[in-house]
């Protein structure tokens, strides 16, 4: 999961240069859903009836249509590495909507992390220079990630309450199936570009589909499922280093020591956080 979802980031932003976002998400998930399901239901899995049903629907309407569909429409705006940097704030999402819903309370130190955090990612987002500005791309590209990763937390933290008969891998290809056939209304009637099938992106759609999706995907929700929230949710930290190297790799994405410095910034504030909240775990 750490390693493949890493370099989803490169594969969204090749996919996304002759393809409408909408369309890549909504490709995506339909084909990678419906070859789980179809492999499910050849081997005789048991399916999510109900509200199971409904609920793993929903979730992946918020984890994967929200989520990853804001990041694929922030990719249009803003690099592949810097994205996924933003993306690795979703720890203090995850540890701040946990107490919001009941969980453990914020404490302290908890709160000194996020505030580590945060210094981090306002120097990631600093212009370069005294003479430059924060162009506004790079705001709204921001923005439109803070919406998915809170659309993303919500929805695992959702599913992971929520008593499941079905196997995990299963539950994924239901939210996958769910969160395309939710894209078809937007690639239908919401203006955009034309899409032009290049071999170069369709075979990176192909690549999100097999690794991001079926491989990567559904190690996110048998994790989720079997670890506690502290350790599956250390894969941004993984994958952000993985998607910075190939953004500087292939497309020569700037990475300088401002970057550096924001990325190390970032990580001391999550693992301030973790560590607070291990120590509460064994308490």
């Amino acid at each position: 999961m750490c390693l493949f979802w890493g370099t989803t980031y490169l594969a969204i932003r090749i996919a996304i240069e002759t393809l409408p976002p909408a369309f890549v998400v909504c490709a995506r998930y339909i084909i990678s859903g419906s070859i789980l399901l179809g492999i499910a239901l050849l081997r005789g899995a048991q399916l999510p009836r109900g509200r199971e049903f409904w609920v793993a629907c929903g979730c992946g309407a918020l984890v994967l249509g929200l989520g990853n569909g804001s990041l694929v429409y922030a990719e249009e705006l803003i690099p592949s590495g810097l994205a996924s940097l933003i993306v690795t704030l979703s720890p203090f999402w995850m540890v701040g909507l946990e107490a919001a819903i009941g969980g453990e309370r914020l404490r302290a130190r908890s709160v000194t992390g996020m505030l580590i955090g945060f210094a981090g990612t306002v120097l990631l987002l600093l212009p370069g220079t005294e003479k430059e500005a924060i162009s506004h791309s790079t705001l709204v590209g921001f923005s439109i990630l803070q919406v998915g990763v809170v659309g993303w937390t919500v929805g695992s933290l959702y599913q992971r309450r929520q008593p499941a008969k079905a196997h995990p891998f299963v539950t994924s290809a239901v939210q996958q199936l769910a969160a395309g056939l939710i894209f078809i209304p937007i690639v239908l009637f919401v203006p955009a570009p034309r899409p032009v099938f290049s071999e170069r992106s369709m075979l990176a759609v192909l690549y999100l589909v097999v690794f991001g999706s079926i491989v990567g995907y559904s190690a996110y929700v048998f994790a989720m499922d079997r670890l506690p929230v502290a350790i599956a949710s250390v894969y941004p930290y993984f994958n952000s280093m993985v998607a910075v190297f190939l953004g500087w790799l292939f497309f020569r994405e700037p990475f300088g020591w401002r970057e550096l410095v924001a990325m190390v910034v970032i990580f001391a504030g999550v693992a301030v956080v973790k560590w607070e909240n291990r120590k509460l775990a064994h308490v």
